[in-house]
């Protein structure tokens, strides 16, 4: 069985060129990623367009500053938004979004960041909100100032937290935050209209689907994040900053190739280039075409794994943040199958190839395969590996 899920791996992977390359000199294992863009697994593969426009790319000298502002009016014509700036990931698009919204374009106060003081440097943001990267907001200075609690958070409590030093409003879209019984965008919106404060929505993971490039400014946000590395498909360092010009104008100010507080976040000529083009296919192909490629996978776990007792596998529409991706799920019980679920996701990481799912749930008996990272032929050896750790045929 370990000879024929090696050859399925072996094969599955002929198309990449993978074979014997530098992650292998370096004695790094390749991993069968069945979790979803996610950065710890280095976000996407990227297609052979999107490394040969990088590879164009690495052979030229440009002046980035050029290269940024033509690349950002592409992106800008995508998103919808006045204009748009590529940064080193969704991260860094919030430190300088908020930046810019602290500082606008006056060079005493950029050259002063991160000391605030003096400077409108509050950013409101709802409890249910928080989350572990919400400290990009904080890189640049700013003071966190939290509404509401964890499941609730009214108008009134948005409209009274508002002063003369706050900077911006904070919206998240995540799965590790609260949506529900959270204000909604448009209330937001058109709260901190009437106010006539910025509000920087983080969106790093939703797209897809590919209409959401538009939807936030469309709903009124003056700066909106997106990752590039996760739906989009480019380099795993790239983000997008889109919305208000003068506030994009005000970020790029302080990101490199200048001398701000965002002078470390650097994004190479490559990874502009990258992103762009991952953006071209996205837009014009991939967005299409995708959801029967994820479809057909998951049917393919499905049909294979459901007849095991003891194993209930079946179709999971949409995913948690209600994004358009279908996913296989598998319930374990651990009384019919001898092994619990986080026995199994411990057996498919510590096997060769390694293979990782999405096990947020493993401890109540759930695991999920996520179809998007995969590629062809995976689907094939994560069902033998699968069956081979619980011992069935």
């Amino acid at each position: 069985m370990k000879a024929k899920y090696i050859l399925t791996a072996f094969i599955s992977r002929l198309h990449g060129g993978l074979l014997m390359g530098i992650i292998d000199e370096l004695g790094v294992k390749r991993v069968i990623n069945g979790l979803g863009s996610w950065t710890i697994l280095g976000g996407s593969v990227l297609s052979k367009e999107v490394l040969d426009a990088m590879a164009d790319a690495a052979r030229s000298y440009v002046v980035i500053d050029e290269l940024e502002e033509k690349a950002g009016d592409y992106v800008a014509k995508v998103t919808g938004a006045e204009a748009a700036y590529i940064t080193s990931g969704s991260a860094a698009a919030l430190v300088l979004a908020t930046a810019a919204c602290i500082t606008g374009k006056d060079p005493a106060k950029i050259h002063r960041l991160p000391n605030t003081e003096g400077m409108k440097n509050e950013v409101i943001i709802q409890r249910g909100h928080r989350n572990v990267y919400d400290h990009a907001f904080r890189v640049p200075g700013a003071k966190l100032v939290e509404i509401g609690i964890a499941s609730r958070t009214a108008p009134w409590e948005l409209e009274a937290a508002i002063n003369e030093k706050t900077a911006a409003i904070a919206y998240v879209f995540s799965f590790m935050c609260a949506q529900r019984g959270m204000l909604s965008l448009e209330q937001v919106v058109e709260i901190a209209k009437k106010h006539k404060v910025p509000v920087i929505v983080d969106a790093a993971a939703e797209v897809p689907p590919v209409e959401n490039l538009r939807k936030f400014v469309e709903a009124g946000a003056d700066l909106v994040a997106f990752s590039g590395g996760k739906g989009i498909r480019g380099p795993n360092n790239t983000g997008i900053l889109c919305g208000r010009r003068d506030l994009v104008e005000a970020a790029k100010l302080q990101a490199y190739p200048h001398d701000g507080i965002g002078r470390p976040m650097k994004v190479g000529k490559e990874c502009i280039v990258g992103l762009v083009k991952a953006l071209q296919i996205y837009v014009e192909k991939v967005s299409k075409e995708e959801q029967q490629i994820w479809e057909s996978r998951v049917k393919y776990i499905v049909e294979n794994l459901s007849n095991i007792p003891g194993l209930e596998c079946s179709r999971v529409f949409p995913d948690e943040p209600g994004h358009p991706i279908p996913s296989a799920r598998l319930r374990i019980d651990d009384r019919k199958l001898g092994k619990t679920a986080v026995q199994v996701v411990d057996s498919l990481w510590s096997g060769e190839p390694a293979i990782r799912v999405w096990d947020l749930d493993a401890d109540q008996g759930v695991v999920k395969i996520v179809p998007t990272t995969l590629q062809d032929g995976d689907e094939k050896v994560i069902v033998d590996r699968v069956k081979e750790i619980l011992n069935v045929h």
